[in-house]
């Protein structure tokens, strides 16, 4: 059986190479990339089975390349597992659950039980993710094409709303941050 391809995308060569040990190499063919824009160029060119993205980065942060992936219907479908030593800096950007959003989150460091089992969550949850357009079997092309073209721009318009939800979410939790400093600052001062 081939080698299944998992791409990480870390800048840490530890992180790299900690799951290059943890992984049988008869299964997986560990592929990296230091920086999210060489990422996305792997991501491109390997079509890898699976990415391993870590949250901060240089040049494109993972949150950047995540966003990156969720625009095309094709990458947004490769399992993703998000890696992070701050979890808080991930829930700033991205809201719980993960799995609303077809990814599984693991905390930095992992040892191999978790990369393991973040692996296969993230697996079936791409098996749950629904399908880009429904067509049946039965219906002829010529009547299939428009119905294509709804669901594309009706999947332009959710991923348009996603990405406003996003931006108010990030918004918001910036807002929380703010009124949590100016609490803190509230309290020294009545000390």
């Amino acid at each position: 059986m081939a080698a299944h391809k998992i791409l990480v995308i870390d800048d840490s060569r530890v992180i790299r190479n900690m799951v290059r040990d943890m992984l049988p190499p008869a299964n997986f063919e560990v592929l990296e990339a230091a920086d999210g824009i060489k990422g996305l160029e792997m991501i491109q060119q390997q079509k890898p089975w699976m990415i391993m993205l870590d949250f901060l980065l240089p040049r494109m942060s993972g949150f950047e390349v995540y966003e990156t992936l969720q625009q095309s219907p094709e990458l947004r479908r490769i399992p993703l597992v998000l890696m992070s030593g701050r979890k808080e800096e991930v829930t700033s950007k991205i809201a719980e659950p993960f799995e609303d959003k077809y990814l599984v989150f693991i905390e930095k460091p992992f040892e191999q039980k978790e990369l393991i089992t973040a692996i296969k969550k993230a697996m079936v949850l791409v098996q749950k993710m629904p399908p880009i357009s429904v067509v049946t079997p039965s219906t002829p092309v010529a009547d299939a094409v428009p119905q294509e073209r709804s669901d594309d721009g009706l999947l332009q318009r959710i991923e348009e709303l996603e990405a406003k939800h996003k931006l108010l979410e990030q918004q918001v939790a910036s807002q929380q941050k703010q009124f949590q400093q100016l609490v803190d600052f509230i309290k020294k001062k009545l000390k």
